[in-house]
């Protein structure tokens, strides 16, 4: 099975790209569901609620995201610390999960997987990958969608600087991807992707 990591800025479209691999017959390797997984799993909300108390702990006594959010995408020098001991607890287990979903759907004949996960290169996981795909939209476009996610222009700083740059992402790519038009646009470029991958 060929595994295709997406690289992009935030907000680029890399889940948009990932639906349209998958539409196209791919698997997904989905970091950011990995990731949520594992921020209910008990050992780590004991550990999340030991670093950071029941602050950023939901009524419901599970994680809440956008509260943690706001602890580790805090400004330097604060929020990067935190954010560093936040990783140490979460990545390998969800390098774990990764690794049991490839193995999953390369068992069941599966002959490519995307692996869509924001911090791809910070965790290591490009190391599964048998080729890069950069996902590329200018900062006006991103920042744009960002706010249609509610985000403010502080929240995409912060998450955009939590990031390796994006020059770093787009000469570490195979293939790149123009996703600043429309859907059909990038659609056409995915299945042109799809074909060099399968033939």
């Amino acid at each position: 099975m060929k595994v295709v990591g997406l690289l992009g800025g935030v907000a680029s479209g890399k889940s948009l790209v990932a639906r349209q691999l998958c539409d196209l017959g791919a698997g997904l390797l989905d970091g950011d569901r990995a990731g949520h997984e594992v921020l209910r799993l008990p050992e780590v909300e004991r550990l999340v609620r030991k670093r950071w108390g029941d602050a950023v702990f939901a009524a419901d006594g599970h994680v809440d995201r956008r509260a943690l959010a706001q602890v580790v995408f805090a400004p330097p020098p604060d929020g990067p610390r935190e954010l560093e001991h936040l990783e140490r607890i979460t990545h390998p287990k969800i390098t774990n999960r990764l690794r049991e979903q490839a193995a999953t759907l390369a068992a069941a004949g599966m002959s490519v997987a995307v692996l869509d996960a924001p911090v791809m290169l910070k965790a290591g996981w490009n190391e599964f990958c048998d080729s890069i795909v950069f996902v590329d939209a200018s900062r006006e476009v991103r920042q744009a969608r960002a706010q249609q996610r509610g985000w403010s222009q502080e929240d995409f700083a912060a998450r955009e600087a939590a990031q390796e740059s994006l020059d770093v992402k787009r000469r570490l790519a195979d293939t790149i991807i123009d996703n600043s038009g429309s859907t059909s646009d990038t659609r056409a470029q995915v299945e042109r992707l799809w074909q060099s991958l399968v033939g």
